[in-house]
């Protein structure tokens, strides 16, 4: 294909860009972007109807509130300069970000793309909060959770930080997006405590179908999450690809036995989870081992997140949709595998497998760190917030639902379907209609 010329604005040093990769990082862009409201009908499917245009706003605002802090400073913060533990400021509102090359793509797609990122890993965070934070405060913690958390973490092993220069291998975000959203998940579910509900009734899915619509957006979105990560259309964007599809079936198939052993039922939102837990796995050794690693992969992270996620119902820990079982230990067993099966021979880091132990070392060390500094930043971020502003809404509130007390509005209406809703303040005279105004001569 023929290279994509330059606009005459353009520095006149710059190399054109190929324009085959270029256009497969439009769309994977496009279809990171689809993953987060993917994960809002995930989301939204997995909770009680009262509260599903909540849970699915919490990750339409996410992504509104993160994506203008990563604009505006969490880009600059992971991607500007090569510190040890945080770049700089030159790239501050998008400053010295335009069509010149970054990566063999033009800046501001690199940009783009690496925005999409930046929106889904603090959505991912809310499965854990549903049902009972309120939203000021969610908006609040997703742009500064961007800043304080994802930023540094992102630039520590794709800005050139220090977990690069160990040499530890995060193909698409296992590590920087995955484990990250998992770690801060549970502190934020200890420390907003758990739902109105919780432990007095059964909080079952109101609409496992979309759960399962949501699942299949969010595993259709993954090949842009994963092989987009290749920077452009060639082998290694190949091998991302057919290894987000081989991990995900392993797990898939590795899960509905369990189940079935189990219960005797396969379960259709155990499936969809599964799905999701291959993968999160695969999402870190993409790129750096071969189809049957990816498939080994998948198959044997489906073990420790579905006994995870067996343990967390046991305890008192409210992680409303099991973000800890499902990305916290995904992405931690996805991340120490890649140092087991990672291969020179498929583009990655020699690993246990061909002898080389030391990376599963490095693998963990990087997990030790992004968990140290997710956890303390998510402490911090959520008790300065507190200052401020109440985190849970009332317990009222929890059990009117928080569709109608945030949003005033409900997901599944009777007869009109969305609803006003009165402040308690105001009279009922207040909201009526005024009357149309007669016409000349009508009868009084």
């Amino acid at each position: 294909m023929d290279p994509l010329p330059l606009p005459p604005s353009a520095p006149p040093a710059a190399v054109p860009f190929a324009g085959a990769d270029v256009a497969w990082v439009l769309v994977a862009t496009a279809l990171v972007l689809l993953m987060t409201p993917g994960l809002a009908f995930f989301y939204g499917g997995l909770v009680r109807a009262k509260n599903a245009l909540n849970t699915m706003m919490m990750s339409l605002g996410a992504l509104a509130a993160a994506g203008l802090a990563w604009a505006l400073v969490g880009y600059s913060l992971a991607f500007d300069g090569e510190g040890a533990l945080l770049g700089g400021l030159g790239h501050l509102a998008l400053g010295g970000v335009g069509l010149e090359a970054r990566d063999a793509l033009p800046h501001l797609l690199f940009f783009t793309f690496q925005a999409t990122f930046a929106g889904i890993t603090v959505a991912l965070v809310s499965g854990a909060l549903v049902e009972r934070l309120r939203f000021g405060p969610w908006l609040a913690f997703a742009a500064l959770w961007t800043l304080v958390v994802y930023a540094p973490v992102c630039h520590w092993v794709w800005g050139g930080g220090f977990l690069a220069g160990l040499g530890a291998l995060d193909y698409a975000g296992g590590t920087v997006v995955h484990v990250n959203a998992g770690a801060a998940a549970l502190v934020a579910a200890l420390v907003l405590g758990p739902r109105r509900d919780w432990g007095r009734q059964a909080l079952l899915p109101h609409s496992v179908p979309l759960v399962l619509l949501g699942a299949g957006l969010l595993w259709f979105g993954w090949f842009g999450f994963n092989a987009g990560s290749a920077l452009g259309a060639h082998g290694a964007a190949v091998l991302a690809f057919a290894n987000t599809l081989l991990a995900p079936l392993a797990a898939l198939a590795v899960w509905m036995a369990l189940d079935a052993k189990r219960t005797g039922h396969v379960t259709a939102v155990g499936a969809a989870t599964a799905i999701v837990v291959g993968l999160v796995a695969v999402t870190p050794a993409a790129g750096f081992v071969s189809p049957r690693g990816a498939l080994a992969i998948g198959a044997l992270a489906a073990l420790p997140s579905y006994f995870g996620l067996l343990a967390r119902a046991r305890t008192r820990l409210d992680d409303s949709l099991d973000v800890v079982a499902a990305h916290g230990l995904g992405g931690i067993s996805g991340a120490l595998l890649t140092g087991v099966f990672a291969s020179a021979a498929w583009g990655g880091t020699p690993g246990l497998l061909e002898g080389n132990p030391g990376l599963v070392l490095r693998q963990a060390a990087a997990l030790l760190a992004t968990i140290a500094w997710s956890a303390g930043g998510t402490w911090g971020v959520l008790k300065a917030i507190a200052l401020v502003s109440p985190l849970a809404a009332a317990e009222r509130a929890q059990g009117r639902g928080l569709d109608v007390e945030l949003h005033g509005e409900e997901a599944y209406g009777s007869g009109e379907g969305a609803i006003l809703v009165l402040s308690e303040s105001a009279s009922p005279e207040a909201h009526r209609p005024a009357l149309a105004p007669r016409a000349a001569g009508a009868e009084a």
